[in-house]
């Protein structure tokens, strides 16, 4: 018992040590990314808004995202940028947020569209219909960029062009709840727009 005990105790430490290692080699690889960064964008002129964090711990941060991973060792996270010039800050800003968004759409689109041709083959489509599946996936993008919910604002930054300003953004969106909110969006539009069987649609998002 008191050896089970020990044995238990001995792996919960060392699975603690593991992740306090992982975690400290990953804050050291976005402080270097950061670092070099910022340096970059702040010769070529761009700053951050007054209360904002430092250009260099706002990158730090997005680095950190970029490099977090799931139980599986897979990204925890989907990143995208987003660029606008507008007469006004609070234009341009919104502009780069909606660019972002589709960015991250597409990613998302592209990820669950190369999953579902794995799965057409399986689900034994005749051509008409995975016809139908590949042309209908491949137009939801923007459906799936309006059902984007709450995104993790990583970078903001701003650069004076002549009158006019221009704004950089980086968002950062959870991998599992992208996934997710596509499946459902793709979903619903398979069943609208196609006249396959129910089971093979629910074949087809397995995923």
């Amino acid at each position: 018992m008191a050896f089970a005990f020990l044995f238990a105790a001995s792996n919960l430490l060392m699975a603690q040590q593991t992740n306090k290692d992982l975690k400290k080699d990953i804050t050291s690889k976005a402080i270097r990314s950061a670092r070099v960064e910022a340096k970059k964008y702040k010769r070529d002129g761009f700053y951050v808004a007054l209360g904002a964090l430092p250009l260099d711990k706002q990158l730090e941060r997005s680095w950190m995202r970029q490099y977090e991973t799931n139980d599986k060792n897979e990204p925890k996270y989907i990143m995208a940028t987003g660029n606008s010039i507008g007469e006004t800050q609070t234009a341009a800003k919104l502009q780069a947020m909606e660019t972002a968004k589709l960015e991250l759409a597409g990613q998302i689109n592209t990820q669950i569209a190369a999953l579902i041709e794995n799965s057409i083959a399986n689900q034994q489509l005749n051509n008409e219909e995975a016809a139908s599946v590949t042309k209908t996936v491949a137009a939801s993008k923007n459906l799936i960029a309006q059902e984007i919910g709450q995104v993790l604002p990583m970078v903001e930054m701003y650069k004076k062009i002549g009158k006019n300003v221009e704004v950089n953004v980086r968002l950062a969106y959870n991998m599992a709840t992208a996934f997710d909110v596509a499946k459902k969006v793709i979903r619903k539009s398979l069943e609208e727009e196609t006249k396959i069987a129910h089971e093979k649609l629910e074949g087809l998002m397995k995923f």
